[in-house]
């Protein structure tokens, strides 16, 4: 190959194939925007009621049996239509609700009903009065609390601890769904109605640190009806057993619908809970320290991190269903382990980590799309530029190809002057005979490269045989044959297409159609098709040059003599199609020394073959 050549191949260098580095810049984008929205939606607080409503639902899953420590005793319908009496009751019947208790061996007595104002029967409020101051263990509410904390229960904190009683604040702030979730520790300096009960019911003060800036979660036990709940009438009728009182702290309260002291709770789909029951799943939590806790805000931001990491990952590592598949089995893992904590007083949150990964899953599946379609635009272009590359360097090698074949076909008669162009006559005839036959086109081009190699073998014949001038003895014409051996043995063994056809032509194109031919004696099909193509176009364009032993034929009378030897030295098919192109490939050569007609009898010295 030329200098030229390769100084044009060293300026043209191929270029660098698109690389990764576009895709993970994407999901690099799509990972700060992903933590930027998880983030933002943790710190703002934005879904803090979704949020909510995913704790009321891990409420609803747990299933807790009703708790021993706990009873209430409710003001029902029933104890109204037993007793006759419009609200508020005279003061004597809750009197001997809390005898009734005291005498049952409650640990705790929590009346949850305002006692702060004078009633109409002083009788009735001094007998409440030296019930609760004869149980010593009773806690009054209120939701009326001055500002510095005082009261008016019994008609003021002096009478209360005359009473050997507490008051504590009944008051709880509900949330943005009006759902109570909270109990606070004190409300306006005066100690929240559970707080008090604990204090009264263990003898120990409640740390307030537990309730972090002023109020802790309710872990409530179940919904509306779980803590045991008896009828005022039936207690103060005595149907009550004592072994069910015995011990317990027991919150006595409304629970008719018609005194509208009903709330919603996370539990049983914010169904109404009665404000006793309520007051007893608070101060039941409280008992307990407090058992369920958010988790800390740190583990929160990691949390949404980790989440917001997972997208990109996966959209890096796998592909778009697989990565959607693994993104979904993590989401419900993560839920899950929510779940589990929650049955053991963690709540962490959910709402913001899924949203995370959710919105990490589709930047990322979109960064993904852009990146791949930005990416095939390039392998595009690239492909483009490679084409031309390898199109330009596989016609290069063709050429080269081409021309080493026609150069070795040229080597073997290199010593006939009278070879000139036969060898790519022969070559464009095999082609276009193979053409008309109904070979593809790059077969057909292989046959005509393959054409130019059918006469290598002479370069193994003698100079005395080749260059004799005149007839040949039956030695020399056996010396000549063997040239088809001798060029099948050359090429024999490639695998390459080009070369094998190369060797059946070169063994095979004297090879006759009823058997009389050489090297093998092959006849009809058994000689390789290529042989017989050639074999054709070699005899047509041997007739139609001119050589030292003879002169050109003209064309009538070269399809005339072909015509002649059809089923015999030719394939009958074969030499029909090739009839029927010989005029225009006449033509298309140029044999300009062949007569289309002849003038005179042909030569009877029959071309050297």
């Amino acid at each position: 190959m030329s200098d030229r050549t390769e100084q044009h191949r060293g300026a043209q260098s191929a270029p660098e194939p698109p690389g990764p580095g576009s895709r993970r810049l994407a999901l690099l984008l799509a990972l700060l925007a992903t933590l930027c929205v998880g983030v933002a939606l943790q710190v703002t607080d934005a879904t803090r009621r979704i949020e909510n409503d995913t704790i009321d639902v891990r409420h609803r899953l747990r299933e807790t049996p009703p708790p021993p420590q706990v009873l209430v005793v409710g003001i029902d319908s029933n104890s109204f239509s037993a007793l006759g009496e419009r609200w508020p009751w005279p003061r004597w019947l809750h009197a001997r609700a809390v005898r009734a208790l005291t005498r049952a061996g409650a640990k705790t007595i929590v009346y949850d009903v305002q006692f702060t104002e004078q009633s109409e029967n002083l009788d009735a409020d001094w007998a409440l009065f030296r019930a609760i101051q004869d149980s010593r263990r009773t806690v009054l509410a209120t939701t009326e609390v001055g500002t510095d904390g005082s009261t008016l229960v019994l008609g003021g904190d002096d009478n209360v601890r005359e009473a050997h009683a507490m008051a504590g604040a009944a008051n709880f702030s509900a949330d943005a769904g009006g759902v109570l979730r909270r109990v606070p520790y004190s409300v306006g300096g005066l100690k929240s109605l559970a707080v008090a009960a604990v204090e009264t019911t263990t003898g120990q003060p409640v740390d307030p640190a537990q309730f972090g800036e002023g109020e802790a979660l309710i872990d409530f036990v179940g919904p509306p009806g779980r803590i045991t709940t008896v009828s005022f009438v039936d207690l103060i009728e005595g149907r009550v057993p004592g072994r069910l009182l015995r011990g317990r702290i027991v919150v006595v309260g409304a629970t008719a619908p018609s005194l509208q002291d009903m709330h919603a709770t996370p539990t049983a789909g914010h169904a109404p809970m009665p404000g006793p029951e309520v007051q007893a799943n608070a101060i039941l939590s409280v008992l307990n320290g407090l058992p369920l806790r958010s988790s800390p805000d740190w583990f929160a931001l990691i949390a949404v991190v980790a989440m917001a990491m997972i997208a990109p990952l996966l959209a890096l590592r796998l592909k778009l269903q697989i990565a959607l598949g693994v993104a979904l089995l993590a989401a419900a893992a993560y839920v899950l382990a929510a779940v589990w904590a929650f049955e053991r007083g963690l709540i962490i949150p959910i709402v913001v980590p899924i949203l995370t990964l959710v919105t990490g899953m589709a930047t990322s599946t979109l960064a993904r799309y852009l990146g791949e379609t930005r990416q095939r635009r390039r392998y595009a272009w690239y492909s483009a530029v490679l084409e031309r590359e390898v199109a330009a360097r596989t016609a290069e090698v063709r050429e080269a190809q081409l021309e080493i074949v026609e150069r070795l076909g040229q080597a073997a008669d290199w010593r006939e002057a009278e070879i000139g162009r036969h060898i790519e006559r022969v070559g464009r005839l095999c082609e276009a005979l193979a053409l008309d036959v109904g070979y593809e086109a790059h077969e057909a081009d292989t046959i005509r490269l393959a054409a130019a190699l059918h006469d290598i073998g002479k370069i193994g014949i003698p100079d005395s045989v080749l260059l004799k001038e005149g007839a040949l003895s039956r030695d020399e014409w056996n010396v000549m044959r063997g040239h088809t051996t001798i060029g099948g043995d050359i090429l024999a063994g490639s695998s390459a297409p080009l070369v094998r056809y190369a060797e059946e032509i070169a063994r095979s194109h004297h090879e006759h159609w009823d058997g009389n031919g050489y090297p093998s004696g092959l006849a009809g099909k058994e000689i390789p098709r290529a042989a017989r193509i050639c074999a054709i176009c070699d005899v047509f364009d041997a007739l139609l040059s001119k050589r030292s032993y003879k002169e050109a034929w003209p064309l009538l009378s070269v399809i005339e003599e072909m015509r002649g030897l059809s089923g015999k030295q030719f394939d009958p098919d074969l030499l029909a199609a090739f009839i029927g192109i010989a005029p225009r490939m006449f033509e298309t050569l140029d044999y300009g020394e062949a007569p289309r007609v002849r003038d005179t009898s042909p030569s009877t010295v029959a071309p050297r073959r």
